[in-house]
C-alpha cells in the first residue's frame, strides 16, 4: 500500500509541475496603457449615487471629476439598437415597466431614465421630467470620443457579442474598451468574435483563480482575461484580500473591486493596493486621491 501511495504520489506532484510549466500568466494589452495612476478610478454607472446610472447626464458628470474609466451596462433592443441600462427590464428606473428586448429604440427613447432617482429615501425624485432617457452606446461613443470605458454584457436572449465588436471597431475604441460580464457563455462568445479586445474574468473563472489561490496553487492557472472584477467577499468568502491581489499579480492580471462608496470603504481599497475602484461616489474617491 505504501508503494501505491508512493507511486500515486509521484504522479500528483508530477501533474502539478507539469501543469506550472505549462501556465502562463496574461499578456500585457495596450488598453491599460491609457492610465499612469492607481487605483484606476472607475464611475459606477456614471455615478449612481450622484446621477441617474447609465444615462448620458451621469456619464457627463463623472468625465468633468475626470475620472478615469466610465463603467456601464449593455442591453440590446427589439430592433437590435446597444443601449445603456442596467436593469433587463426598465422598471426600477423608468416611468414605464417590460423587457429592453421587447421594446424597439423609439419605445426606449419615450422613457424617463431619471424617474426613480432619489437620494432622500422617496421623498423627492430631482430628476423626472428633465429629459434624462436610456443612451445608446453609439451616442455615448459619439459623446466621449476615445474615452476609455468599462461595458458589461448582461444576460440577453439574443446575443450582443458581434454588434458590440462591431461598433467597438467603427468608433475605434478596440485599446480603449474593457469588455466585462457575469455570465462565462457570453465571455466566451466575445472573445470568439472580438479578441483582441480586452476582457474581465467570467464568474466561472473567478471563482476558479479564487479556489487555487487559497490552495496556494495560483500560479497553475493560464488566464484568458486581463483583469478580476469582484466584490470584497462572495457568498461569506473573502475575496479581495492581500494573497489575492500579489496572486493576481502574479498571472499579470489587475484587481478592481466594486462598489465601496464610503470613505471608510474607499480608503480600505486604496491601502490594500487594488488596481482599480469601481465607486457610485466616484467624487468622494478622486478626493481621496487627491486628484
Amino acid at each position: 500500500m505504501k508503494k501505491i501511495f508512493s507511486v500515486l504520489a509521484s504522479l500528483f506532484v508530477a501533474f502539478l509541475v507539469g501543469m506550472r510549466l505549462g501556465s502562463r500568466p496574461a499578456p500585457a494589452h495596450p488598453f491599460f496603457d491609457n492610465f499612469t495612476q492607481k487605483p484606476i478610478v472607475f464611475a459606477h454607472q456614471g455615478g449612481n449615487l450622484l446621477s441617474p446610472g447609465d444615462t448620458l447626464f451621469a456619464f457627463e458628470r463623472a468625465a468633468k471629476l475626470g475620472v478615469d474609466i466610465l463603467e456601464m451596462d449593455a442591453h440590446i433592443t427589439k430592433d437590435g439598437v446597444l443601449v445603456i441600462i442596467h436593469d433587463a427590464e426598465v422598471d426600477r428606473t423608468t416611468n414605464a415597466t417590460g423587457l429592453v428586448e421587447d421594446m424597439t429604440l423609439a419605445e426606449v427613447k419615450e422613457l424617463d431614465a431619471g424617474y426613480w432617482w432619489t437620494n432622500d429615501d422617496g421623498e423627492t425624485y430631482p430628476f423626472r421630467g428633465q429629459g434624462i432617457t436610456i443612451p445608446t452606446l453609439e451616442e455615448i461613443f459619439q459623446a466621449f470620443p476615445g474615452y476609455p470605458m468599462n461595458i458589461e454584457i448582461k444576460k440577453t436572449k439574443r446575443s450582443i457579442a458581434e454588434p458590440l465588436c462591431e461598433i467597438i471597431y467603427e468608433y475605434d475604441m478596440q485599446n480603449k474598451t474593457l469588455i466585462a460580464s457575469f455570465h462565462d457563455d457570453r465571455m466566451a462568445e466575445f472573445r470568439e468574435i472580438c479578441p483582441e479586445i480586452a476582457t474581465a474574468a467570467g464568474k466561472g473563472e473567478t471563482t476558479k483563480f479564487v479556489i487555487l489561490n487559497y490552495l496556494f496553487m495560483g500560479g497553475l492557472y493560464s488566464p484568458s482575461e486581463f483583469a478580476f472584477q469582484v466584490p470584497e467577499s462572495n457568498s461569506g468568502i473573502l475575496i479581495v484580500r492581500p494573497g489575492f491581489i500579489r496572486g493576481a499579480h502574479s498571472r499579470n492580471l489587475q484587481v478592481h473591486v466594486w462598489t465601496p462608496n464610503t470613505r471608510e470603504e474607499i480608503q480600505k481599497f486604496i491601502d490594500l493596493g487594488v488596481d482599480g475602484i469601481m465607486s457610485d461616489r466616484p467624487d468622494i474617491l478622486m478626493e481621496l486621491l487627491g486628484r
